[in-house]
């Protein structure tokens, strides 16, 4: 009979035990799991399969034009073009159509594209990569060829390709935030290497597309959670350092990034190394009020660059800029990591 006894009394005590569980934070009771101002913890969205065939058809498509360099032929095919991808993508587009003053002093085109997703949606997300490639190849060890406009397949395509392969997954798979693609125009037209000009003004003379979106939003007021500028990121043996505007504007967006990269194995590519500061896009874009970072390849030198000993590997600006140099591994990784990052905003 004491026997029965201690047995009803463990069953009980094991009901209530269990019936409590139900109301603590890790517990499975509907509606009553929070701890108070908390929310739960959400799952980590694994998010489409990413396509490096897709990106370097992207990529090739855009060479197929020919240099994009402004007021050319080629130039003016590929904007049409990408205009026509972006909206049969789904996307709402907003044409950015100027004219600013180039490093001599000349008037010279932009021609920005917006291309938005879900553009109800408050909590947003901006992508961005530059699209026209270089006037020069003027840092070519052959001279007779410095003059001459180059592929620019890293410097400029490989960013697009990737961003127009996660379009193709936005429409596809709509993500938690609405997302804004910008390709920015006439990034690459600055001051050529044989320019006297000081540093401090030749710096100027790059990013025009940029400087010109963050006076001129394409929304007025526009704001978005982070945003992430990819420039140079399909090179054969590519490095991607923690750049230090992007570790100063947003090293928080920078660090989560990079420990997506790594729990997703691409700690070769992306590295915990943190390098000096440089003019890229993302100087306007946080300017213009997204705080952004940029995934660029940066590569150690040993020639000071003005980059703390830092190059954009040895075909940046030469005619070896090509689709010889791409590497669809470094398009797709890429892709991965930052659709990673876009399908998990809102939950960490």
């Amino acid at each position: 009979m004491k026997r029965n006894k201690v047995i009803a009394i463990i069953l009980l005590a094991l009901m209530v035990l269990w019936a409590l569980l139900q109301f603590l934070p890790n517990g499975k009771g509907k509606g009553k799991n929070d701890v108070e101002g908390q929310k739960p913890q959400k799952a980590e969205v694994v998010p489409p399969v990413f396509s490096k065939d897709s990106a370097m058809m992207y990529l090739k498509k855009q060479l197929s034009f020919g240099p994009r360099v402004p007021m050319t032929k080629g130039h003016a095919s590929c904007y049409t073009w990408l205009v026509k991808e972006c909206k049969r993508r789904g996307a709402v587009v907003t044409e950015q159509y100027s004219k600013v003053t180039d490093w001599e002093g000349n008037a010279t085109p932009v021609q920005n594209i917006v291309a938005s997703f879900s553009p109800d949606k408050k909590e947003r997300v901006m992508l961005a990569a530059h699209w026209d490639s270089r006037w020069v190849a003027d840092k070519d060890s052959d001279k007779t060829v410095q003059k001459r406009a180059i592929d620019g397949a890293n410097d400029g395509a490989s960013g697009v390709a990737v961003l127009l392969e996660l379009a193709r997954l936005f429409q596809n798979t709509t993500p938690n935030v609405g997302v804004d693609i910008v390709f920015f125009d006439n990034e690459d037209q600055g001051a050529p290497e044989w320019s006297d000009m000081p540093p401090a003004l030749s710096n100027k003379t790059w990013c025009l597309g940029s400087q010109y979106w963050a006076k001129n939003l394409h929304i007025p007021g526009y704001r978005a959670q982070y945003g992430i500028l990819l420039d140079m990121v399909g090179g054969k043996n590519a490095r991607f350092n923690k750049e230090g505007t992007s570790m100063q504007a947003a090293g928080d967006v920078m660090n989560w990034v990079w420990a997506y990269a790594q729990k997703m194995g691409y700690g070769q590519l992306f590295l915990n190394e943190e390098t000096d500061g440089i003019t890229d896009d993302h100087v306007y874009m946080n300017q213009g009020g997204v705080r952004s970072i940029d995934i660029i390849d940066m590569r150690p030198s040993t020639l000071s660059m003005g980059m703390g000993n830092y190059e954009f590997g040895s075909f940046h600006h030469t005619q070896d800029d090509n689709i010889s140099n791409i590497d669809p591994y470094v398009l797709e990784a890429v892709g991965r990591v930052v659709a990673m990052a876009v399908y998990n905003t809102g939950g960490r």
